[in-house]
């Protein structure tokens, strides 16, 4: 065997070993607890459309109704999505949607159209692994209207 060919040898080696060390390392890929008052569902006015986009489009990362494929069981690919999945969910859970103000409520409803129509929502990378998550111009419509109006009716609820 010529001296590349064991080099390479071993290097496959130290990197299988690798990968077999760092299925040991495994965060935590929660579903926390909710209270379900404190939802979009029951906190806003969201339409059937507008709930079935959340369930096929949004409910993984920005709620605690995460469903976790497989392909969260190995890392390193399971380190990136739960992640994700955290950082999503801190920037915006809709599952804790009653914990903010009716400012940042409407600021979130504002941030939630321009995103989905700058394309930066749902994740270009969650959209493979996902069919049916990938937006429609019709869903975008869908999601933009139900926003503006959300946002006209907690600015005219009383505080």
């Amino acid at each position: 065997m010529s001296k590349a060919g064991r080099v390479l040898k071993w290097v496959s080696l130290i990197v299988l070993v690798l990968l077999v060390a760092a299925q040991f390392v495994r965060p935590a890929r929660t579903n926390p607890p909710a209270e379900p008052s404190l939802s979009i569902e029951n906190q806003a006015q969201v339409s059937p459309a507008v709930n079935a986009i959340f369930e096929r489009s949004c409910n993984d990362c920005h709620s605690n109704k995460t469903r976790w494929p497989w392909y969260t069981n190995v890392a390193p690919v399971s380190w990136f999505v739960i992640s994700h999945v955290n950082e999503a969910r801190t920037d915006m859970n809709l599952s804790e949607w009653g914990k903010m103000d009716r400012n940042r409520q409407r600021h979130r409803l504002e941030d939630m159209c321009e995103m989905v129509q700058s394309g930066e929502m749902p994740l270009s990378s969650y959209t493979p692994l996902h069919p049916g998550s990938k937006l429609t111009q019709a869903d975008i419509k869908v999601i933009c209207d139900w926003t503006a109006s959300e946002r006209q009716r907690l600015a005219a609820a009383p505080q």
